[in-house]
C-alpha cells in the first residue's frame, strides 16, 4: 500500500499516536509541508481536527479527505461539536470528505455515528478513535467512491472564547447550564468561566440531577 499522510495539530491519544506512528503505511505530521508531501507522494492525505484552509496545490494534486464532527451538510464550519449541543443535538455523525475551495462542502466518501454526551475531551478522543477506524477502512478500499452532499445545509463560526461566559445560559434550565459547561471541558479549550471581582471563575467536570449541577472550579486572577 502506499503511504498515508495523516495531519494533525491536536496532540493524539497515546494508543492510537502509537499505532499509527508504528505502522509502515502511515506517517503523521503536525502542519502542511510541501517539500515534505511531495517527495512521499502519498495516496491519500488525511486531516483531523484542522480548523485551516489547506492550500489548493495540495488538494489540486493529491486526494485529501478531511474529517468534520457533523452530519454534513448541516453544521459546517467552527465548533460543530458545541454549537449541535447548543440545538439540543445528542447524536450524529462524523462525516469524511473531499477537501474542495468550499469550506466543508466537498463530496461524502464515508459517515459514521458519535455521540455528543458527557465532557468534550471524552467527546473528541471518541471521535478520534471514530475517526481512525474510518481512515482504516478507506484506505483499505481500492477504489475510495463520493457522494454529493444532500439536504439543508447550514454553517456556523467558530466560537470565541468569551462566548465560554457563563452569564450567556446563567437563566436557563439546569440540563442547558450542564451542557453548556461540559461542551467547553477540555484540554486547550475555553473553559465555561464567570467574573467575581477581579478573579475568573472556571468550570470543569460537571454531573446533573434533578436538583443541581455539580462540578469542580478553578479560581485564577483575572487578566
Amino acid at each position: 500500500m502506499s503511504k498515508i499522510i495523516i495531519i494533525s495539530k491536536k496532540k493524539w491519544d497515546e494508543i492510537n499516536y502509537n499505532f499509527c506512528k508504528n505502522s509502515k503505511d502511515f506517517i503523521l505530521l503536525d502542519n502542511i509541508n510541501l517539500k515534505k508531501i511531495n517527495q512521499i507522494k502519498p495516496r491519500i492525505i488525511f486531516f483531523i481536527f484542522w480548523s485551516k484552509k489547506v492550500p489548493e496545490k495540495i488538494f489540486s494534486n493529491f486526494l485529501c479527505i478531511q474529517f468534520h464532527s457533523s452530519d454534513l451538510p448541516k453544521f459546517k464550519g467552527g465548533s460543530p461539536i458545541q454549537n449541535q449541543i447548543l440545538s439540543k443535538i445528542y447524536k450524529t455523525k462524523l462525516s469524511a470528505f473531499q477537501i474542495n475551495k468550499k469550506i466543508d462542502g466537498g463530496d461524502i466518501c464515508m459517515k459514521s455515528n458519535i455521540s455528543l454526551y458527557g465532557k468534550a475531551e471524552n467527546i473528541y478522543k471518541n471521535i478520534e478513535k471514530k475517526a481512525l477506524e474510518m481512515i482504516l477502512k478507506i484506505s483499505k478500499k481500492k477504489k475510495i467512491s463520493f457522494k454529493k452532499q444532500k439536504g439543508r445545509s447550514s454553517f456556523y463560526y467558530r466560537r470565541k472564547p468569551y462566548q465560554s461566559d457563563l452569564s450567556y445560559v446563567i437563566n436557563k434550565k439546569l440540563d442547558e447550564i450542564y451542557d453548556f459547561i461540559r461542551m467547553l471541558d477540555a484540554n486547550n479549550y475555553p473553559k465555561a468561566y464567570y467574573i467575581l471581582g477581579n478573579k475568573k471563575i472556571e468550570l470543569s467536570d460537571v454531573s446533573l440531577n434533578d436538583q443541581f449541577v455539580k462540578g469542580k472550579f478553578l479560581i485564577k486572577k483575572k487578566k
